[in-house]
């Protein structure tokens, strides 16, 4: 392969489940008429804090799990870690692949010691915030230190992988090699207008090294989901073709 794939993903993932669905709406009945709209466009689906708060959150989680549907349950868990550990500790058996914790050492230990075949995904540094954002916050580094920094505590923890931008990802495969899981969320078109700010393209995310991609509104609000999925679908697989 040329140098510009040379951290392209070797992992064995089909094509098809690279692509995230972030099911980010406000009720699960919405969730619902959504996934039977993408229909089989989408494998994969990430249920977040919205859809929490809505009701039916685990409801909806058998719901898909009966469609032969992949769940990635983003809570991001931040709490002591004893907490923490009892939180993971109901996720398991319920036939989640991926769930987010967003803390310290002591709250990713707890998680990654109960995950007993769920992958812990540790959040590096949220794809809503830009450098001057880290310094309000007060860290006194830039973002690519700080990410790297927390990667290499979960991943020393027993974390499965990261969530992390597209901007970052070749910098984590060069330090931390191949092993590990990289999820990119903030996947947007070039010209992008909302909130996400470190961001990349389909085909970017997945050249800087990302497993997999979490897109949302860009496939949610766009005038004909289901064929903007199959779009970003049919992208995906010509990168990983051959």
């Amino acid at each position: 392969m040329g140098e510009n794939f040379k951290y392209l993903s070797a992992k064995d993932i089909p094509a098809e489940e690279r692509l995230i669905f972030a099911l980010d709406v406000p009720s699960a009945a919405e969730a619902r008429r959504l996934v039977t709209a993408l229909g089989d466009a989408v494998v994969f689906y990430k249920l977040g804090l919205e859809l929490f708060m809505a009701g039916g959150y685990f409801e909806l989680v058998e719901w898909l799990q009966g469609r032969g549907k992949k769940i990635f349950v983003d809570l991001k868990f931040f709490d002591v870690p004893e907490t923490v550990r009892s939180a993971v500790r109901q996720l398991r058996g319920r036939g989640v692949t991926f769930t987010t914790v967003h803390g310290n050492d002591g709250m990713l230990k707890a998680a990654a010691g109960e995950k007993d075949g769920l992958k812990i995904l540790a959040v590096t540094a949220l794809t809503s915030l830009d450098q001057k954002d880290i310094e309000t916050l007060g860290f006194a580094v830039n973002v690519k230190d700080l990410v790297l920094s927390r990667a290499k505590r979960a991943l020393e923890l027993g974390c499965d992988g990261v969530v992390s931008s597209g901007l970052e990802a070749p910098e984590l495969r060069k330090s931390f090699g191949e092993k590990f899981i990289i999820v990119t969320p903030g996947i947007r078109p070039v010209a992008n207008i909302d909130d996400q700010k470190r961001t990349v393209d389909v085909k970017t995310a997945f050249l800087n090294g990302a497993d997999y991609i979490v897109v949302g509104r860009p496939i949610r609000n766009a005038p004909d989901p289901e064929g903007t999925a199959r779009a970003i679908q049919q992208e995906i697989a010509s990168l990983f073709r051959g």
